[in-house]
């Protein structure tokens, strides 16, 4: 049985899709900012591998509330590895890019040094650490600009604002692999399976969709994909001031996800025609 923390967050949506048997719980199920009953649920279900799909997303609420950030990225990972652990089960945490500083040009690979620019990255970081220290059988899995047809994502985002704007500001200076939910979630279960069998797998791995694009490139393409007559200015990170700061380079590397286990980075054009598909934005044959 595989047992799932999240419920309605885009991997954990996607993942219930391609594995409706498995267990999930959400936020009514089990308190992530009470981690002793994260342990407890693993306890109690006896799974035969976790995948840590729940997290403390907000980016910028986390600069306000890093200590519930912290106790949901961080001290309940810390719980689900040591139970995980105890059980002699495999565990898949969900990590992120914003572990980074977002230096230079050259995509992050798995071993190169973290440095979080804010808490979000930092209570994932110690997450990550935490899921290592457990000592068990595990793969932690960075991924970035996760979008899907449910949810909040810049995806969405980009359709809704062009309901009522023709004319958009994006920022142009930062530059990754939009990732679609659906390929994070399969590749989860990819990895669970070889996982489960090769124990010596264990380590940290990128996931990123390609080719590498700016968020000025990604609304570019959703705009095109779904005939939304829509300008475009790229503009720099400096005069898109956030609470948080953003790392300019989330490039992943992502062989070794690959090498390990013969998972191919995702082309997330392909993925941003099947999300516009699920919401009734494609439109094919208008934009070539």
């Amino acid at each position: 049985m595989m047992l799932v923390f999240g419920r309605t967050g885009q991997v954990a949506t996607e993942l219930a899709h391609l594995r409706p048997d498995a267990t999930f719980l959400g936020r009514e199920s089990v308190d992530l900012t009470t981690p002793g009953a994260c342990a407890d649920a693993i306890r109690a279900h006896s799974p035969e591998v976790v995948i840590n799909a729940a997290a403390f997303t907000g980016v910028d609420k986390a600069e306000d509330e890093e200590h519930t950030a912290r106790l949901i990225n961080a001290e309940a990972p810390a719980a689900m590895a040591r139970a995980c652990v105890e059980m002699g089960v495999p565990l898949i945490y969900i990590s992120t890019d914003y572990v980074f500083d977002g230096s230079g040009t050259a995509p992050w690979r798995p071993g190169d040094a973290p440095a979080p620019l804010g808490a979000y990255g930092r209570t994932k970081l110690e997450g990550e650490e935490a899921v290592r220290d457990a000592g068990g059988t595990h793969a932690i899995l960075r991924t970035a600009w996760v979008f899907s047809a449910h949810g909040g994502n810049f995806v969405k985002t980009m359709l809704r604002l062009s309901e009522t704007k023709d004319a958009l500001n994006i920022v142009d200076d930062q530059v990754g692999g939009p990732t679609p939910a659906d390929a994070i979630a399969a590749a989860c279960l990819t990895i669970a399976e070889r996982l489960a069998a090769d124990p010596a797998l264990t380590g940290t791995y990128h996931f990123a969709g390609a080719p590498e694009t700016s968020w000025k490139g990604f609304a570019e393409a959703i705009f095109a994909r779904a005939y939304r007559q829509v300008a475009v200015t790229g503009i720099p990170t400096a005069e898109y001031p956030t609470p948080a700061a953003r790392p300019l380079n989330s490039r992943l590397d992502c062989g070794s996800t690959e090498a390990a286990f013969g998972i191919a980075q995702p082309d997330w054009r392909s993925g941003l025609d099947r999300v516009l598909a699920k919401l009734g934005a494609l439109r094919t044959g208008d934009t070539e």
